[in-house]
């Protein structure tokens, strides 16, 4: 499995599942020879240690950055794929200003994931790779300098980002009890992104963003893959869009494929839909956004991670608008996605309610953050444990089975960040949270909700992130503004047993709007009985567009054309 979330499209939302990691500092490892290859390096006394460096032939310049050494049992796939959330161990140490020849050492004061320490790895004989992942200077408008790693349209994984520099895979036996060092130097650049070709079907853009590109001080790239209705070249007709929100995917929009060709396995594809005569035309519209910090910005302005909201509404959207023939008009603007998409798609129709026109909402992020993957971050004063008592201190479990069972704790996923990067650089869920929500701290990156070693709350953060980004307390504080113009267009969907705990949330925003008056509206929730995240409906993909064209029909004014969808 890896890091982020299951992108969670079961119906619109855009699908992604990869991991992006940068670590924190490890404990070293020790490696003798197999019986048929060499050591790794020469045994030593004084504990375990491993030492990264790269040739100049791959990278002249010094490297500010991180490096990480990835430990398997297994060669089937190199170690810097096997890394996760419930991945191989691996570890990882901060740089700056690393020449090529030089070691960036990992040794047993450094933390790892999910071993906290190299002394932990059991004795035995293991595959082991180095990797480096190379910051840029970032310049920003605000005055701060910070060194991050500038995506390159792989969506921040850092593990597969071109540019970054990655070793052999050596076979090694490591014994913390031995102690030694092992040596591996990153000699292999990963190449640049391939990006899949356009089709009649599927077409894609990407521009650079003055909005963005001011605020960091280096070039930032906005993106979007536009999937076509049937006979667009031959029709002069304009269209409604859905614009589907979630994680970086330059692949096409609900995954539709016009070569698909139904199995037991998988049974449906959109495109068994999509190109029948009688279903409504419309175009899908996914957005690429990646930011320094995480895979997708949650598609609002942030102190942190810049005028992204600004930048969809200003420059990505008007985009799409000028290509595309396209409905510009509120009605036929509406909104899905899931997890991060499904905050997403909620955020934008409620910050923006006279712009779209509905928006569907699949095991949506924490639309409160009373219940943050199991924190509470205004009532507890640890995110790693709850004080039940006095005397008793329970861990907070981030994520779970079906069944009820804990997949990981608070602690555990956050450890896993923190080897992936400090200061917020992981490029994961929490930090992007952090990112996005938090004030901005002294030193230029964002100031943390929650310390990552020991869980302390800071609380003063956590009224900032209620103030500005909690879509509950936003809605309690501006209904008679934001509500008349939001009846009728909010769909939430999400399981019951949602992985990360999401229903609670939803759950309690339902609730409140139960209680809405001036207007009076409670809002469309759906519960999956015992469904996990990211559950999004009983209907498939086919037949949730065509609600969604009932229900742009039904706001259809009385003079608009509607010829997309004769029926």
């Amino acid at each position: 499995m890896n890091g982020r979330r299951p992108a969670c499209r079961l119906v619109l939302a855009a699908s992604w599942a990869a991991m992006v990691a940068v670590a924190a500092s490890w404990a070293a490892v020790v490696a003798t020879a197999s019986d048929t290859q060499r050591t790794a390096g020469v045994r030593q006394a004084g504990g375990l240690r491993v030492e990264v460096s790269f040739p100049a032939s791959v990278h002249a310049e010094p490297v500010t950055g991180r490096v990480y050494v990835m430990i398997s049992r297994t060669g089937d796939r190199e170690p810097r794929l096997q890394i996760g959330r419930t991945g191989v161990p691996f570890f990882g140490r901060d740089v700056e200003r690393l020449a090529p020849g030089q070691a960036g050492v990992i040794d047993e004061s450094d933390l790892g994931t999910p071993v906290p320490s190299l002394k932990q790895i059991p004795a035995g004989e293991y595959y082991v790779q180095g990797f480096v992942n190379i910051y840029s200077e970032f310049k920003r408008a605000d005055g701060h300098v910070v060194w991050m790693h500038d995506d390159q349209w792989e969506g921040q994984r850092w593990n597969v980002s071109p540019g970054n520099l990655y070793s052999d895979v050596q076979k090694v036996v490591i014994d913390p009890a031995k102690g030694g060092v092992i040596r591996l130097s990153a000699g292999k650049v990963i190449p640049p992104i391939q990006i899949p070709a356009d089709t009649p079907w599927v077409k894609r853009f990407k521009f650079q963003s003055a909005l963005l590109t001011k605020f960091w001080g280096r070039p930032i790239y906005l993106g979007a893959t536009v999937l076509l209705p049937r006979n667009y070249d031959n029709e002069t007709m304009s269209y409604p869009v859905l614009y589907e929100q979630g994680h970086f995917s330059s692949g096409a929009p609900m995954r539709f494929n016009p070569d698909f060709k139904p199995t037991a396995q998988q049974p449906y594809n959109i495109s068994m839909d999509w190109m029948k005569d009688d279903f409504p035309k419309m175009l899908v519209v996914t957005f690429q956004h990646p930011t320094p910090y995480f895979d997708d910005s949650y598609a609002v302005n942030s102190v942190n991670v810049g005028p992204y909201g600004d930048a969809i509404m200003q420059e990505l959207i008007p985009e799409v608008e000028k290509r595309f023939r396209v409905v510009k008009e509120p009605y036929a603007r509406i909104l899905a996605g899931g997890s991060t998409g499904g905050w997403e798609a909620l955020a934008l129709q409620i910050f923006q309610p006279d712009f779209f026109g509905g928006t569907w909402s699949y095991c949506p992020d924490s639309v409160t953050f009373t219940d943050l993957e199991g924190i509470n971050i205004y009532r507890d004063t640890n995110a790693f444990y709850k004080q039940r008592t006095e005397w008793l201190r329970v861990p907070t479990i981030n994520s779970r089975e079906v069944n009820g069972q804990a997949r990981q704790t608070s602690e555990q996923r956050n450890h896993f960040e923190l080897v992936n990067g400090t200061k917020g650089r992981s490029g994961e869920q929490i930090d992007i949270w952090s990112a996005v929500y938090g004030p901005l701290g002294k030193d230029g990156y964002f100031e943390p909700l929650f310390d990552k070693r020991t869980g302390e709350i800071n609380p003063k953060v956590a009224e900032y992130w209620r103030n500005n980004y909690d879509l509950l307390e936003y809605l309690k504080r501006n209904w008679t503004t934001v509500g008349p113009k939001l009846v009728g267009k909010l769909y939430v969907y999400t399981g019951t047993a949602d992985t990360y705990f999401l229903n609670n949330s939803t759950r309690e925003l339902q609730e409140w709007m139960k209680t809405t008056t001036n207007p009076h509206y409670q809002g469309y929730f759906l519960y999956g009985d015992g469904k996990p995240h990211c559950w999004s409906g009983p209907v498939n993909q086919g037949e949730r567009l065509k609600e969604m064209a009932q229900h742009i029909m039904s706001r259809k004014p009385d003079w608009a054309v509607a010829d997309w969808w004769n029926r």
